[in-house]
């Protein structure tokens, strides 16, 4: 069967509507905050609007049906268009002028990761700011989840899409219609990101912080509008708990904030996922606040600010604070936890291969999966030694089917292989063990801040070229889980049948 060309360009044209779309809402922050870059950030977004329009135009007459490997295509690629285009605020501003850096940051931005190459985020015009913000927030719920909503008006079906842009593996549907779930799930993600405006507003924050630290939290992005990132605000910790609560909710599955909204409370103690989710966080947030607080000087680590509250209360605060900005793969930094001893290192290392619940805006491998492969794995003792027995892997009180287990055996294998080849690519552009390795977590799991020469307190603008290439596609190989990137590299994808 041959591709349906006409609909895969059709729907690059309607995503480059969006993108232009949202390039004016921050052409409308520029002139709000006259930080003279707005007719460049306007005549950006109506190139992009151009081109988004000529695409639809000249591919009206696209067959409706869209199958699998169309639907693969345009999640990949439509993840690369759409950075390519949003690359034309930095550029046309002159913010990041090469294109190199330009793509690097706008990947990084789409794919949640939040890894960046300005050495001063704060001269940089708050319009270009905003859009920086934007570029998480439209990425972190899907590009193509936010196209989904509207497919009905162009008379095609979107769950092939969703199968391959739908993060984790399975998934709750909410409503029949793949197009009125994708409708309530972003109805959530705009109230969270209103409600942590508000209450960042509250607490102490500019109306402008608020909203671009609520657009990279909820998208578990990581890029503020502090050179010092959330330890802007050490002096202050009710901006941090703030950031922590939601940095906590962008991690959890939305379906189970859905269920929240409509009082079936039941559902969500009951989730599997969602109980080891809690408790990762809560053990992990014990070890690294005894450690914080017994053997880590937190003041030396800290960028800026000392700790103004005791001990106690800033060991806990930021133990938590950076154990689920790893785990949701948010990448906000209170502290260079790199200096808190070396096993906390190892530790934050560790985390980076964790990752969030399914069906949220998180990085990584996904809580869930770990869970399954926990679970089959003691599940192999038992088989061992009664051979004949029947013992499925339950999850929810259902048995998960063999393929499901081997899908997710698959990928973890995939995962760490891709890991392995990530780092040692980068060593070859003479990067030490230390960093490489960090950079090929980070990058593979959308974290953010990595170790060595990369860690929290530095950015990638140190890194060559290709390096800045090569970590583009480890984070868009992370964010589409693998499959969805790697698929399109196998000779049997394109040949027609």
């Amino acid at each position: 069967m041959k591709l349906n060309y006409k609909i895969i360009f059709h729907f690059f044209g309607l995503l480059l509507l969006f993108n232009g779309g949202f390039m004016l809402v921050a052409t409308l922050i520029s002139l709000i905050y006259k930080d003279g870059v707005t007719l460049e950030l306007f005549l950006a977004g109506l190139m992009t609007l151009l081109i988004g329009t000529f695409a639809m135009i000249g591919t009206r007459n696209h067959h409706k049906e869209m199958n699998k490997r169309e639907g693969y295509i345009v999640v990949a690629f439509g993840w690369i268009v759409m950075s390519l285009t949003g690359t034309l605020p930095y550029l046309v501003t002159e913010s990041i002028p090469s294109f190199t850096n330009a793509f690097f940051e706008t990947m990084s931005g789409y794919t949640t990761t939040g890894a960046s190459i300005l050495n001063d985020i704060e001269i940089i015009p708050k319009g270009v700011l905003f859009w920086r913000s934007t570029t998480h927030w439209i990425g972190g719920m899907g590009i193509i989840v936010l196209a989904i909503a509207i497919l009905p008006l162009l008379g095609v079906g979107g769950m092939q899409l969703f199968a391959a842009e739908a993060p984790g593996p399975g998934g709750d549907k909410l409503h029949p219609r793949i197009t009125d779930t994708a409708n309530r799930l972003w109805l959530i993600y705009v109230g969270y990101t209103a409600a942590e405006t508000i209450l960042l507003q509250v607490a102490g924050m500019s109306f402008f912080d608020a909203i671009n630290h609520a657009l990279s939290t909820l998208s578990t992005g990581g890029f503020s509008t502090k050179n010092a990132s959330v330890a802007h605000w050490n002096d202050n910790p009710a901006i941090q708990y703030i950031i922590i609560f939601f940095m906590f909710l962008a991690g959890t599955n939305f379906v189970l904030s859905y269920f929240l909204f409509k009082g079936k409370v039941s559902k969500i103690i009951n989730d599997d996922e969602f109980k080891l989710y809690f408790k990762f966080i809560a053990i992990f947030t014990v070890v690294a606040a005894l450690l914080i607080y017994f053997r880590a000087d937190v003041s030396q680590s800290s960028i800026v600010h000392p700790m103004t509250l005791g001990e106690g209360e800033s060991a806990i605060r930021h133990g938590l604070f950076q154990v689920l900005a790893i785990v949701t793969t948010t990448g906000f930094v209170t502290a260079d936890y790199t200096m808190w001893t070396p096993f906390l290192t190892v530790f934050f290392f560790g985390l980076m291969f964790l990752g969030g619940s399914a069906g949220s805006t998180a990085g990584g491998v996904k809580v869930v999966r770990q869970l399954i492969l926990i679970k089959n794995g003691f599940l192999e003792f038992k088989r061992a030694l009664h051979p004949n027995a029947i013992l499925p892997v339950r999850y929810n009180n259902k048995a998960v089917s063999g393929d499901i287990v081997f899908n997710i055996l698959g990928f973890f294998i995939l995962y760490m292989l891709s890991f392995i080849v990530g780092a040692l690519v980068f060593s070859m552009f003479q990067i030490d063990f230390e960093s490489s390795v960090g950079l090929a977590a980070s990058s593979l799991g959308n974290v953010g801040p990595a170790l060595g020469e990369f860690r929290p307190v530095n950015n990638y603008a140190a890194l060559p070229a290709l390096g800045k290439w090569w970590a583009s596609f480890l984070m868009l190989l992370g964010r589409l889980e693998l499959f969805t990137v790697l698929i399109l590299l196998t000779p049997f994808f394109w040949r027609n049948r």
